[in-house]
């Protein structure tokens, strides 16, 4: 079946099995690690998706950054992760927390669990993150 959507054109079919593809370090974060999904891949660089984990022993910088980028959201699948952004108070994120993360925003990863694991989806899959100043209070 044809899909009148042009978009379609530009995605292939892809499936990622959690048995088959391994989590690895080189990502964003050193203390964390990441389990590509294919969707980088399947629609040329338009979308990403991938699990992050906690990295054991090795705790967060809690560096203020933002990303240049038009989506970002995160899921949390596995124990419990504490975020700041700016305007907003502290949010703990556990198991079934979403947070849409707009484009821009000053934020920063605090802690987390040992146990954390995440999905991330980003549009584009590759975007730029700058370090920043705190937000002021």
């Amino acid at each position: 079946m044809n899909s009148p959507n042009p978009i379609w054109k530009q995605q292939a079919f892809t499936v990622s099995h959690a048995d088959q593809s391994a989590f690895a370090g080189a990502g964003l974060r050193p203390f964390f690690e990441y389990r590509e999904l294919g969707i980088a891949n399947a629609t040329q660089g338009r979308f990403g998706a991938h699990v992050i984990r906690a990295v054991p022993g090795r705790e967060s910088e809690a560096q203020w950054h933002t990303h240049d980028l038009e989506f970002q959201m995160v899921y949390v699948l596995q124990g419990w992760v504490v975020f700041e952004y700016e305007g907003q108070d502290e949010q703990v994120l556990r198991p079934g927390s979403c947070v849409l993360q707009p484009s821009g925003i000053r934020h920063r990863e605090v802690r987390h669990s040992s146990d954390l694991m995440l999905i991330e989806i980003t549009s584009p899959a590759e975007f730029e993150t700058k370090v920043a100043d705190a937000p002021e209070a």
